[in-house]
C-alpha cells in the first residue's frame, strides 16, 4: 500500500518538475538535469565537475530561492531516496516471523557510536511527511503493546560542561535552564530571558552546536546565514561567556600533539594520525577530531553503560518489556500497556544514573502505538 502511495507522489511530483522545465528529461540524469536548470533555465552555475555541472544537494539548496522547480528536485529525491532505501529495501528484509532485525556493529565509527546495519534503522528521515510513515510502519509484537522511546536530552552538551568544567555552563545545566536561551542571553547580552526571540535562540543553538564540532566562522556562517565576520564575532563572544570551553578545546588538541590520541571519559582512545600534518586542511580536521571526539564518544560510552544496566534491570524485574533499537542518543523498547509505568520509571532511573557528571542526565520519553508516535 505504502509503495504505491509513494509511487503517485514522486510521479505527481515528476509531471509537476517537467511542467516547470517545459519538457520531459529524464530526472535521474544529472547531465540532462544540469542542462535544463543551468542552460534552458539561466540559473547561476555553483559548481561545475569534470562530467557537467553539479546538481548536488548542496548546490540545489543555495538555488532554492532562484527557482521553484528547486525546491520540487530536491523533495523528488529525498521522496525517492526513501521509496527504493525503506519501502522497496525493508520489504525484501522482512523475516519469517514478520520482523525486521537491524545488525548493530560497534567498530564502523571511529567515534565508539553503534551503527545500525542490514537495514540502517538509524537514519530514517523524519523531516518529511514520507519519512515519517515509515516509521508508523513499526509496530509493536502484539495489539496491547506499545512502542517506548527514550532519549538523553542535550548529552553532548552536559558532557561538554563535563569535560570543559566551565562554571556558566555547568550552572545552566544545573539549574535546569534552557541552554539554547541562556547561550543566547550570554551571547546577545540580554538580561531576561523573555526578551530573547525565537531567531536568537536558533543562531544561538546553532553555535552551541557548532562548537561541539569545532565549526569555524565560515561553517556557522553558511548554517545561519551571515557573513563570516559575524559568524566570528559569535564565536568570539561565546568563547568570552564560557572561558572553560575554550581552554578544554586549546588543551585538547595541544595533548593530542603530544600523544597522537585523545580518550573519552573512560579511556577509549582514537588516533589522529595527521594532528601534526604540514598539510593545513588535514591538520585543521584532525584538530577538530580532537575537539569533537571525547565529547561524542564519552555520549557513545555514556549511551552503552545505561543499555548494560537496563538489560540487566529488565531481567531482575522479569518484565517482558524488551529493547529494540538504539538510535543515536535514543533507546527504543516494545513494551506491554500493564508494564508501561514500570519500564518508563526503571529506563529513566537507569539512564540519568549511569554515570555521574558535574552535571545532571536527563532524558525525555514517549509512547504510542506505533514508533512514530512514540516520538
Amino acid at each position: 500500500q505504502m509503495k504505491g502511495e509513494f509511487a503517485e507522489r514522486l510521479n505527481a511530483i515528476e509531471q509537476k518538475i517537467y511542467e516547470l522545465a517545459g519538457e520531459k528529461f529524464n530526472l535521474n540524469s544529472p547531465k540532462q538535469l544540469g542542462v535544463i536548470l543551468f542552460e534552458k533555465m539561466g540559473l547561476p552555475v555553483i559548481k561545475k565537475t569534470k562530467t557537467g555541472y553539479s546538481t548536488a544537494v548542496d548546490v540545489l539548496e543555495q538555488l532554492r530561492e532562484q527557482a521553484p522547480i528547486v525546491d520540487d528536485i530536491l523533495v523528488y529525491r529525498q521522496i525517492a531516496k526513501i521509496q527504493s532505501t525503506y519501502v522497496e529495501g525493508l520489504l525484501k528484509m522482512i523475516q519469517a516471523d514478520g520482523r525486521v532485525h537491524t545488525r548493530y556493529v560497534q567498530t564502523l565509527t571511529q567515534t565508539g557510536r553503534l551503527s545500525s546495519v542490514d537495514p540502517n534503522l538509524q537514519n530514517i528521515p523524519i523531516r518529511l511527511e514520507e519519512g515519517r510513515k515509515i516509521r508508523e510502519a513499526f509496530i509493536p509484537k502484539k495489539e496491547d503493546w506499545l512502542i517506548y522511546s527514550s532519549d538523553y536530552s542535550q548529552i553532548e552538551l552536559r558532557v561538554l560542561a563535563h569535560i570543559s568544567n566551565d562554571e556558566h555552563l555547568k550552572q545552566a545545566f544545573v539549574e535546569g535552564q534552557d541552554i539554547h536561551t541562556s547561550t543566547a542571553m550570554r551571547v546577545f547580552g540580554i538580561d531576561d530571558a523573555k526578551q530573547v526571540t525565537p531567531n536568537m535562540r536558533r543562531d544561538a543553538k546553532a553555535v552551541n552546536f557548532g562548537i561541539v564540532y569545532g565549526i569555524s566562522d565560515y561553517g556557522l556562517s553558511q548554517n545561519l546565514g551571515i557573513t563570516r565576520k559575524e559568524a566570528q564575532q559569535y564565536i568570539d563572544t561565546y568563547f568570552k561567556r564560557y572561558p572553560g570551553v575554550k581552554e578544554y578545546m586549546e588543551s585538547v588538541v595541544r595533548e593530542a600533539k603530544d600523544t597522537g590520541y585523545v580518550e573519552t571519559l573512560f579511556q577509549r582512545r582514537r588516533y589522529l594520525p595527521d594532528i601534526n600534518s604540514r598539510n593545513f586542511n588535514l591538520r585543521s580536521f584532525a584538530e577538530r577530531t580532537a575537539i569533537n571526539s571525547p565529547i561524542q564518544g564519552s555520549a557513545a560510552d555514556i549511551l552503552k553503560i545505561a543499555m548494560i544496566h537496563l538489560a540487566k534491570r529488565l531481567k531482575e524485574e522479569k518484565l517482558e518489556a524488551n529493547m529494540l533499537l538504539q538510535v543515536h542518543d535514543e533507546l527504543v523498547f516494545e513494551v506491554p500497556a500493564t508494564e508501561l509505568e514500570k519500564l518508563d520509571q526503571l529506563v529513566k532511573e537507569s539512564m540519568e544514573t549511569a554515570v555521574s557528571l558535574h552535571v545532571p542526565l536527563t532524558t525525555d520519553s514517549s509512547w504510542g502505538k506505533t514508533w512514530y508516535e512514540a516520538k
